[in-house]
């Protein structure tokens, strides 16, 4: 805590804008970053911290033709890592073999958002077509898809095991609003529900411990909370955080790192621009007792991976593996890391080869790629002149045989 020095070490390895990072749910000092640049990459940060600037991934992914917006860690299965980009798929990367192991093509524009279920069963999406997609992501088969034109989504979750997905986005008032929807039925929400009036995202957080879910929005400092359950109203307003310093992100605190002692249920960690730095924000419920409250520390989704690649992408759902905070929380997760040694140099998904036209990433490379094309080109001009020279010489060289007196 506290001010970071200007020559901090940092994470710098992509050569564009990074658009993502995500932590891996199952070994904490592993961080999946999608680029500008049109690659994924996986990083280990040391114990303790950096010492210096890592430009170094622990793995590289191309296999996106333009940049990659999003990326996203399957919640059981250790190892799988789902990617969105701006050429309008969604890759979804084994890790143990360092590549893409299906293509999830169904999208018309960029995808905004994804979301799991429990047991990562099902993916689903909000895009700039302006549809909510519920997906199988191994077959890539939309099981429901719903048009929102009076309701354009922006961010979509999943509540948990309620089979209720939730939407922010905005009405055709302009209006910031949420909408519940059931995932078997698109067709219309079972709710929706006016905000307010101003312009920012709406960001959804929600916490299947407690039924809790919260609403941050870009640029303003508040945090509203709602309980969620599966009876009418389906939402209950409970209360607000205000702040006067407007956010421009927030992270969650996975549920292993919360405080228990103090009934921390929820931590935020606020992206404060003005001030340049990060505010966290815990939500503690109010009580005396020093005994554990089981009421809102049910088991929870821990460390352990449920299922290995191979198994999910057999078709195996299993849901997540559960862990008590009772005791405190032990790290006793056996999961490592390892990057696998590749040599391939195509990518090929779905019978197309993701590489083959793969454009430069940054103004060097692009002047780079022109330049070597230029110089391919006059070798080519050149070759293809002294092959014209060679034509006509032996051309005449066949005429005069065939006009010499000895052939007569």
């Amino acid at each position: 805590t506290g001010r970071i020095e200007p020559n901090y070490p940092k994470v710098c390895g992509h050569q564009g804008n990074v658009l993502d990072i995500k932590w891996n749910p199952f070994i904490d000092n592993i961080i999946a970053s999608c680029s500008e640049d049109t690659s994924v990459r996986i990083w280990e940060i040391p114990e303790g911290g950096l010492k210096r600037n890592m430009t170094e991934a622990l793995l590289e992914l191309h296999g996106h033709s333009r940049r990659v917006g999003l990326v996203e860690w399957h919640p059981t299965t250790n190892n799988i890592l789902f990617s969105a980009g701006y050429d309008y798929k969604v890759l979804i990367w084994n890790l143990d073999v360092g590549e893409p192991v299906k293509m999830i093509d169904c999208h018309t524009d960029v995808i905004l958002c994804m979301s799991f279920n429990t047991d990562g069963s099902l993916l689903t999406t909000t895009c700039k077509d302006k549809k909510l997609r519920v997906i199988e992501p191994r077959s890539g088969r939309v099981l429901q898809e719903a048009n929102c034109k009076n309701h354009r989504v922006n961010r979509v979750v999943f509540l948990g095991n309620m089979k209720r997905l939730l939407t922010t986005g905005v009405s055709r008032w302009n209006t910031r609003q949420i909408a519940l929807w059931d995932q078997e039925d698109l067709s219309m929400p079972l709710t929706e529900e006016e905000i307010d009036g101003l312009s920012g995202l709406l960001f959804p957080f929600y916490d299947a411990d407690t039924h809790m879910l919260y609403l941050a929005g870009k640029g303003d400092g508040n945090i509203r909370y709602y309980e969620i359950s599966t009876e009418k109203p389906y939402l209950s307003y409970l209360m607000e955080f205000r702040s006067p310093a407007p956010q421009k992100g927030l992270g969650v605190m996975p549920k292993h790192g919360l405080d228990v002692s103090a009934c921390e249920v929820f931590r935020f960690y606020k992206l404060v621009t003005l001030k340049g730095l990060i505010e966290p924000i815990s939500m503690i419920v109010p009580r005396r007792s020093d005994s554990y409250q089981e009421d809102i520390y049910p088991m929870t989704p821990g460390t352990e991976p449920a299922l290995t690649p191979d198994e999910w992408l057999g078709g195996i759902n299993r849901d997540p593996v559960l862990m008590s905070l009772k005791e405190g929380y032990k790290k006793s997760s056996k999961v490592v890391f390892k990057a696998p040694i590749r040599e391939k140099k195509s990518v090929v998904v779905n019978g197309i080869d993701l590489l083959e036209n793969v454009p430069p990433r940054t103004e060097n490379e692009l002047l780079r790629m022109f330049f070597r094309q230029q110089d391919e080109i006059r070798r080519l001009k050149e070759e293809l002149a002294q092959k014209d020279i060679r034509i006509r010489q032996l051309q005449l060289e066949l005429k005069n045989l065939r006009n010499s007196p000895k052939n007569c």
